[in-house]
C-alpha cells in the first residue's frame, strides 16, 4: 500500500508524512481564508514531499503563510530553509530555540546522557540556517485556523513547544512524546535534558484535546489523554 500523501486528522488539519507511513511527520493548518500553517518542515530532502503533500490537499507553497517549528533539530527544522524560500512564509519558533535555529545548529545533547557531549559534536546536528521572524512564548495564541496555542515543553530542546489546535481539540506533541510501537519518550541522545523532557510532559496530561498527533508515529484518536496520562503515570 503506497504512503498517503497527506491524512486528514480533523476539519482544516492534516498530516505530512515526510519518512515512512508516520515516522516523521509536517502538519499543515488551514484557515477559512485558504491560507495554510506548516507545523515542523521534516528534514532537509522533506519540502518535496510536503509540497506533494500539500498539492493532495489542493494546496500549493504559495497558500503558505506562516512555518511553526515545534524545535530546531534537524529533522524537524531541517526542510525549514527551503521551504521559507518557496513559501515566502515567515517562520517562528520558541524563543530558546531561535539562536539554534538561525545558526543551523542543534542546541546541545545532555552531558548526563552516555554519548551526549560526543553526539553534540558530530556532523548530523546541522541542518540550513533560517531566518526566524518572530519568537514563541509559552501561551502564545497564534492565529491559524481559530487558534493554535503554544505550550512550552522543554527538555528534548530548550525551546522546545507542544501545539494545541483549540477549535478541533487536538494536540501536537511534537518530540515531548513519541508514538512508535506504542507511547514512549524520545531518545535519551537526543535530549538537551532528559530528566526535565519527562518533568514538563506532564502539562500534556493536564491539558484538554480529543486527538493527540506526533512528530514521530501515528496519531491516537482514542482516549488519547487517557492513555498519555496513564504512560506518564508509570513512566514520569
Amino acid at each position: 500500500m503506497p504512503r498517503p500523501l497527506a491524512v486528514p486528522l480533523a476539519p482544516g488539519v492534516w498530516r505530512i508524512p515526510t519518512v515512512g507511513r508516520a515516522l516523521i511527520n509536517s502538519y499543515a493548518l488551514v484557515d477559512d481564508d485558504g491560507s495554510v500553517t506548516l507545523a515542523d518542515c521534516g528534514v532537509k530532502q522533506a519540502p518535496a514531499r510536503i509540497v506533494r503533500g500539500l498539492a493532495a490537499i489542493g494546496k500549493t507553497p504559495a497558500d503558505v503563510i506562516r512555518i511553526v517549528l515545534t524545535h530546531a533539530h534537524p529533522d524537524h527544522a531541517g526542510g525549514a530553509a527551503e521551504l521559507a524560500r518557496r513559501t515566502e512564509a515567515p517562520v517562528v519558533v520558541h524563543a530558546a530555540d531561535v539562536e539554534y535555529a538561525e545558526a543551523g545548529t542543534a542546541p546541545p545533547r545532555d552531558r548526563e546522557v552516555t554519548g551526549g557531549r560526543l553526539f553534540s559534536r558530530m556532523p548530523g546536528n546541522r541542518f540550513p540556517a533560517v531566518e526566524v521572524a518572530q519568537p514563541l512564548a509559552d501561551g502564545d495564541l497564534l492565529p491559524v485556523a481559530g487558534g493554535l496555542r503554544v505550550v512550552h515543553t522543554p527538555g528534548h530542546s530548550p525551546g522546545h513547544i507542544s501545539l494545541l489546535h483549540e477549535p478541533t481539540r487536538l494536540l501536537i506533541t511534537g518530540d515531548a512524546l513519541f508514538n512508535v510501537a506504542g507511547i514512549r519518550w524520545p531518545v535519551k541522545l537526543f535530549c538537551t535534558d532528559f530528566r526535565m523532557t519527562q518533568e514538563t510532559a506532564h502539562v500534556l496530561g493536564e491539558l484538554d484535546y480529543d486527538l493527540a498527533a506526533f512528530t514521530h508515529g501515528p496519531e491516537l484518536a482514542d482516549n488519547p489523554r487517557e492513555r498519555i496520562r496513564a504512560f506518564l503515570l508509570r513512566h514520569g
